[in-house]
Formats: C-alpha cells, structure tokens, sequence
C-alpha cells in the first residue's frame, strides 16, 4: 500500500535556484526545452527555456555524452551540468553540460522561428499557431504582465474585504439585454451566454456585502475591430454601504495604484522585455461626459455627433487631452446618459437623463464601465415599465430587491483591452491567448 504525503520535491532546479549557485557547488540539474542551438565548431550554445526564463548551457566535444547533432530545437531534456561565469550569457551564468538525456523529441521542425527575438510573422499567422507562438520569449511575457493584473485585482480586493464568487455563464436571460446575445438550446429549452455577471453579483452583496469575480463574458456583436472580442475576460466586483458612485472609482483607482506597484515589484524582468512604461495612477482626473465631448470638440475642432455616446474617436482625443493637460494616462469621464445606459443604472437625481455611472479611459481607450445601482425595488421596476421592459425571467432579480438591498454599484473591466493599452499594443487580440472574433473559433 502507498500513500501520498504531500509534495514531491524535486532534485532538478529552476532558474531562480541556479543562479544562486556558484562555481565551486559541484554538478546540478536542471531541465527544459531546447531554444535554440547555436553551433561554434567544438563547442555549441544550447538555450534552454524554462519557466523562468533562458539559460544557456554549453555543450563541447568530447566533454559531454551526447552529439550535438542529436539535440535539436524543441527537444526536452535534462542535463548535468556545473556553474561558471560568463558576463556574455543570459544572467551572467552558463551551465557547461557534461550528461543530456533526452525526455521528448518533436515529430517535426518548429514552423516559426521561435527563437528570434521578434516574431517576424503576421498577427493571424501567430494566431494561427498560437500553442507555438505564444513558446516566444516575448509572445509568452505578455501574459505574464496580464497574470500580474489578475493578480493584483484578487490581492487588492481580498484586503479591502471582498468575497471572490463564480456566478453561471450559462443563464435563462442576459443582464445587458439587446440583440448581442448568444443563443443556445439547454436540454431543449431556451438559453444564453452571460453577457456580464451583473444580476449575480448584486444579488450576492444582499449575502456578503463586497464581491468580485474574474471570468469569460460573451458578447453577439458583429464587430470585427481593433477593440472587441465575442469572448473576454471581465474583472468585475460589486461593493454594498456606498456613499455614492465615487467609491466605486476611488476603489478602482486603489486597485490600479496597487497592480502597478506589484508589476514594478515582480514583474520588472517582463516590463524590460516589452519595453513597457507604467501609467501614472497617484490621482486620476474626472469629468462629466457632457463636458468631456466639449473639451474634445473645442480643442480638437471635432464635431459632436453622437450626443449620447462616445465615439471611438473621442475616446482618443479625451484621453490626448488629459495627457496634455495633466499628463493623466486615466480618466474618468462620469454621468453617461440614461439612454446608454442599463435599467439598473441610478439616475442622477438632479437630472434624471444622466446617470451615477462612469467609463474609465486608458489611453483614450475604455477600459471600465462601472456606477451606483438602483437598490430601492420600487424605483427599479418603474423604471423598466417606463423602458417598456417586461419582468418575465427576471422575477429572481427583482426579489432580491424586494427583500431589501443596501445602496450600491460596482464595474467590470476588460482585461484584455487594459493588457493591450498597457503594452501599447495595437490590437487587443495581442492580449489575448486564444482569441474569439467573428471569424475565429480555432484554436
């Protein structure tokens, strides 16, 4: 009979570990996945690639049991090797190999250079071949940034008492409402993917008063831009006993000032690679959205054409002015228009045909929309008779209310578009591992 007791540790060392050891620790061992070979008659460089990053170890004839003619590019392997110097290498450090044994050997050539410090090759080429692609140095340390944003939201949020929850993606009705939902048969009865976790996250601040939750959202809408995906990930967290819709952006804004100071900290050897400078975040300019479209229009000489919205272009020219002005990379533009905006979003009591609500802009794009809730039932159904809305598969929402509810709001962010914005990346299918558009379902 055997029994698990608990981690296996290992006798191999990752990156981190290595470095610290020096010339005189004798053999070590390491395994990884051959980069690249570079071959100098009787010595060769083999890169490794760990998770931690490159490690060049040396191969030489006569000195290792292996021929470096039977090592090839993707191969994984372990090795024996001892630490020396080289002020050449990645890190500083080598490791001379003296045994390689082969773990896994690839059926056929890698069909991009991987190992090239920029992939020269077309965005839907890489997405094409995303599970390679992605094995690129660079490629890879995208998503190490975004798992630092992840991150940063849970830790902030878990310090300032908020429960974390998984709500369904599969439901009965979506939060947003429209045509942008995707349709699907349950067990032969009508459904939808979520567009949003809206419904279930108020409904659990009447349980725990602070929620957030990271997961896919899905969206209908055929565009094929830039800045959308059909399927994304929305950070999104509901806050219960608020004095208005501004706690809801100062708690934003603490979010953003944390996960930039964790990616300063832990992040740095990624934030080298991309090249990546960090938004300023110590306070981040409000406006009202009436006022923002003046402020574009006036300085810009652009027309207000849309009085109820921001079009993609005014995104830009808001946020190229607050940079301008007061260097802000952020902006809050708040009061949208009750027209654009849900059923659930508070009206501003002094003029009802605004909202409590806001988008954050990054960079001139909108990363966040967020706001007060309505949390009195009586004001929340009248205000779906007066949209003409029916109340039929959503009497489970709408008891939630009717039992009582504290005053409160919240917002979701696009992880994907904060990731792009913060990379200065161009599109946000750069942001994303494996990406869900109008044409693409594979891989």
């Amino acid at each position: 009979m055997e029994f698990v007791e608990g981690i296996r540790e290992k006798d191999t060392l990752e990156l981190t570990e290595l470095l610290k050891k020096q010339e005189t620790d004798g053999e070590i061992l390491v395994e990884g996945t051959v980069h690249s070979i570079r071959k100098m008659g009787e010595i060769a460089f083999v890169i490794l690639r760990k998770r931690e990053g490159l490690l060049q170890t040396v191969w030489e004839e006569g000195k290792t049991n292996i021929s470096i003619s039977d090592l090839k590019e993707g191969d994984c392997i372990r090795a024996t090797g001892t630490i020396r110097r080289e002020a050449r290498a990645p890190h500083q450090k080598e490791l001379r190999l003296c045994a390689v044994r082969i773990l896994s050997s690839p059926a056929a050539p890698l069909p991009l250079a991987i190992d090239k410090w920029k992939l020269n090759t077309s965005l839907e080429t890489k997405l094409n071949l995303r599970p390679i692609s992605l094995r690129n140095i660079k490629e890879r340390a995208r998503f190490k940034i975004q798992e630092g944003v992840c991150r940063g939201f849970r830790e902030f949020l878990y310090t300032r008492g908020f429960t974390e929850v998984h709500t369904p993606k599969i439901g009965a009705k979506g939060a947003e409402g429209g045509s942008n939902l995707f349709k699907l048969s349950y067990f032969h009865k009508p459904a939808v993917l979520e567009q949003s976790p809206q419904f279930y996250k108020q409904m659990m601040v009447g349980v725990f008063d602070r929620v957030f939750e990271t997961g896919p959202v899905f969206r209908a809408e055929k565009h094929n831009t830039r800045r959308h995906l059909n399927e994304y990930t929305s950070l999104d967290f509901e806050m219960g006993y608020i004095d208005d819709f501004m706690d809801i952006c100062a708690m934003e804004t603490g979010f953003l000032q944390y996960t930039m100071e964790l990616l300063k900290r832990e992040y740095a050897k990624e934030l080298k690679i991309l090249g990546v400078n960090l938004p300023e975040t110590r306070k981040i300019p409000t406006v009202r959205f009436s006022r923002a479209k003046e402020l574009a229009a006036e300085k810009y000489g652009r027309k207000i054409k849309n009085p109820f919205d921001l079009e993609p272009e005014e995104e830009a020219l808001i946020g190229q002015y607050f940079q301008e002005e007061y260097g802000a990379d952020f902006v809050f533009v708040t009061h949208y228009p009750s027209k654009k905006r849900p059923f659930y979003a508070m009206d501003d009591p002094e003029d009802a045909r605004f909202t409590l609500s806001f988008d954050l802009l990054f960079r001139g794009l909108e990363v966040t929309t967020g706001g007060q809730r309505i949390h009195d039932f009586h004001m929340l159904t009248e205000k779906m008779e007066k949209r003409g809305m029916s109340q039929e598969g959503m009497e489970q929402y709408l008891d939630t209310f009717k039992y009582g509810m504290p005053p409160h709001g919240g917002l979701g962010i696009g992880l994907e578009r904060l990731t792009m914005q913060l990379l200065g990346e161009d599109n946000v299918r750069e942001a994303c591992l494996f990406p869900r558009d109008m044409n693409r379902l594979e891989p």
